[in-house]
């Protein structure tokens, strides 16, 4: 007899041989033992988990010849020694053609990638509308990778599973759910299987060593448990690669760790943990050497770069679940969420005790993304190697909270941007209180005056402006009383007091007492230098955006004679104006003009800027160009305009105004005179060109400003 895999060999023929698989068992033992068999079932999850066994375990099930509590079979497990058992686990575990559906006449398992059309659907509902044979009590169709058949043949299903004749039992098996119409979903029960535990799959693993008479060693069968990734067929199809390859030692092929990490092209997390040790200790050349050694090994990138990142994931988990640097706190939902070998598990422990469990999570987004970046980057190698280098980088990133801790308390005692909370306050706690800041002397204590109760709320420091701001526009103005009378020392009768309401806000303030207005606006000095007039009319004299600190009020003072006011003199700019005008309009243009000959490719600037009329107005210097608007600044481009500029400045004009003005149309048809081109200019060109003469023959065209647009030195 040929050689048979492992994954055949040893396939499951009762629900009690399915690891993994509790849920789902139990349901359909159940439901055996009920009589409360569906006509439609939809079996979904990982490869290699056991779907399409667990639909022929049913099958074997359900037309099992004997009856359910009999001797020959006290539970709902197929016998496995009649005949509709015998044909159907012939089917499932010898070499069957794959288009041969089945051994059993009433059981077809159909591969639905090959056979998924409507054609197919209508052949399938056909069969169905028959009666099984008389062994038989059902008439099962198992549609293994259903997810492939097509909608169309879909629609022609769906009928036939809605309303199925009493002996037809449909079952699915699809790794890809969401690819089954819900019309179908809703019309079958749906099982979806749980990827295998590690522990379940080393056990599975040991139980076929044993019956292969393998010597392997625990570190190997670990390696490949966690090599199948939950997929029991997965890691048997391993572990039938890794015995074609062992060593044979007095017949018996020996597994050992070293040989299955050569197989798989793996390398020993111990390289990774390395790797972190040098990260936490900051030091690049070291992460750098590791990696280049994995490299120079023959290692692919992209594989070094996912086995880090499953290794960061076992770390982050251990850093979550609490696992200690020997494993301990392992058990429970820790051993759930890891799946890794005992050895391992103490392995991410110790590498999560190196670092935070927010610097774990940046490492692991940082390989994740160097991961997807080598499946399309040409050098994959130094993508892999900035990878690692990044990762000693993160390391030296300083938390925010640390950061703010550092810079000194304000007045309310805390450092900026903390809250309050307990995160930043704990760390800014630590740190050492900046060295008090000297006091400023006090200032003189006014007269007594009543502070209403909003003054006085008001008048208390605060510590954000914005606050103080904020509390000023938010309450009403108050109307305050203030009096200004003569000192009493003047030699004269004293004037008539003055009274008038000013509209003021409510800003923390100290009322000054009274005092003698020097220079006071000329109402004001009118009023107070001329007793007859009782009251004056005041305008409102504070802006409600002036406020006033209690420290800039002057102190009063006391003179012999009265002070005249003094009217108030507005200062205006004296405007720059030039000796001669005239003359220093010319010699600023000669100036500019010169500058622009000097230049390259503002010769054409300087035609123009010499045919123009300079002039002074006041503070402006206007130049009256001869070109049109939409011309001048492509005559005067921005360059030159800045060439003319220090020309002023360097003339000591740089007070004027520079204002470029175009011609107007009229101005320049009256300006218009014909003008000798120099030799060998472009306007000399220009006018020999006989696309030119014949404008100016036919229309009286003139050339008024030619662009030169060739190189010029």
């Amino acid at each position: 007899m040929a050689h048979q895999v492992l994954a055949r060999k040893y396939r499951p023929q009762r629900f009690s041989d399915v690891i993994g698989q509790d849920h789902v068992t139990r349901t359909l033992l159940n439901a055996l033992t009920q009589g409360r068999v569906a006509h439609g079932y939809i079996f979904s999850g990982h490869r290699g988990i056991g779907k399409t066994t667990i639909a022929r375990i049913l099958a074997m099930a359900l037309n099992c010849q004997l009856t359910i509590g009999s001797v020959e079979r006290p539970t709902p497990e197929p016998c496995g020694q009649c005949v509709n058992c015998k044909e159907i686990s012939a089917a499932s575990r010898s070499e069957v053609n794959i288009f041969e559906e089945s051994h059993s006449f009433d059981v077809e398992e159909i591969d639905s990638a090959t056979r998924r059309g409507i054609d197919d659907a209508k052949l399938l509902t056909s069969k169905i509308q028959a009666r099984p044979t008389n062994k038989s009590k059902y008439k099962i169709l198992i549609l293994d990778e259903a997810h492939q058949i097509t909608d169309a043949a879909w629609n022609a299903l769906l009928k036939t599973l809605e309303e199925p004749p009493e002996w037809a039992v449909f079952m699915f098996a699809t790794t890809q759910p969401e690819d089954i119409p819900q019309t179908v979903r809703s019309r079958c029960q749906h099982f979806s299987f749980h990827a295998v535990k590690l522990v379940d799959i080393l056990g599975q693993l040991k139980h076929i060593a044993v019956k292969e008479g393998l010597d392997a060693d625990e570190g190997a069968l670990n390696l490949l448990a966690e090599a199948g990734d939950g997929s029991v067929r997965d890691a048997l199809s391993i572990m039938d690669q890794a015995i074609a390859s062992a060593p044979v030692e007095d017949g018996r092929p020996r597994l050992d760790a070293a040989q299955i990490r050569e197989l798989m092209g793996t390398v020993p997390n111990a390289v990774f943990e390395s790797i972190f040790e040098a990260v936490s200790a900051n030091r690049s050349a070291e992460v750098m050497t590791l990696g280049n050694r994995l490299l120079d090994a023959g290692n692919s990138p992209a594989q070094l770069a996912r086995q880090c990142v499953r290794y960061l994931r076992n770390a982050v988990i251990a850093k979550i679940a609490g696992v200690g640097i020997d494993g301990e706190g392992a058990d429970g939902a820790a051993g759930e969420l890891l799946q890794i070998s005992a050895d391992e598990q103490r392995r991410a422990g110790r590498t999560a005790a190196l670092f935070s469990e927010e610097e774990l999570t940046r490492f692991l987004q940082m390989m994740l993304r160097t991961f997807d970046e080598l499946g399309y980057r040409q050098e994959q190698r130094f993508h892999f190697e900035l990878g690692l280098l990044k990762l000693v980088h993160l390391r030296r990133l300083l938390p925010m909270e640390e950061l703010l801790s550092q810079f000194p308390a304000g007045p309310s005692g805390r450092a900026p941007g903390d809250t309050g909370r307990s995160g930043g306050g704990g760390i800014a706690a630590s740190r050492p209180a900046p060295a008090a800041l000297p006091s400023r002397p006090a200032a003189p204590a006014p007269a007594p005056h009543a502070v209403s109760p909003a003054t006085e709320a008001v008048s208390k420091p605060s510590f954000s402006p914005f606050e103080r701001s904020n509390k000023r526009a938010d309450e009403p103005r108050q109307e305050a009383a203030v009096q200004v009378a003569e000192p009493p020392a003047a030699p004269r009768p004293a004037p008539t007091p003055v009274e008038f309401k000013v509209q003021v806000m409510t800003p923390p303030r100290v009322d000054p007492p009274a005092f003698v207005p020097v220079a006071p606006v000329s109402s004001l000095s009118t009023a107070i230098a001329e007793p007859e007039v009782a009251e004056p009319v005041i305008p409102e004299l504070v802006s409600p955006e002036l406020v006033i600190p209690a420290e800039k009020v002057a102190e009063p003072t006391v003179a012999d004679e009265p002070i005249a006011a003094a009217p108030l003199v507005e200062e205006t700019p004296t405007p720059f104006a030039p000796a001669e005008p005239g003359e220093s309009a010319a010699a600023y243009q000669r100036a500019a003009v010169e500058a622009l000959q000097a230049t390259p490719m503002q010769r054409t600037a300087a035609e123009s800027i010499d045919d123009a009329e300079w002039t002074i107005s006041g503070t402006e210097l206007r130049v009256q160009m001869h070109v049109s608007k939409t011309m001048l600044p492509t005559v005067v481009n921005a360059a030159a305009e800045k060439i003319i500029r220090e020309v002023l400045r360097a003339q000591g004009a740089g007070k004027l105004k520079l204002v470029l003005l175009p011609g107007s149309a009229a101005t320049m048809a009256k300006d218009k005179k014909p003008r000798a081109a120099k030799s060998g200019s472009a306007e000399e060109l220009a006018a020999k060109h006989p696309v030119v003469q014949e404008a100016q023959r036919l229309f009286g065209a003139d050339i008024r400003s030619v662009i030169d647009l060739r190189d010029q030195d």
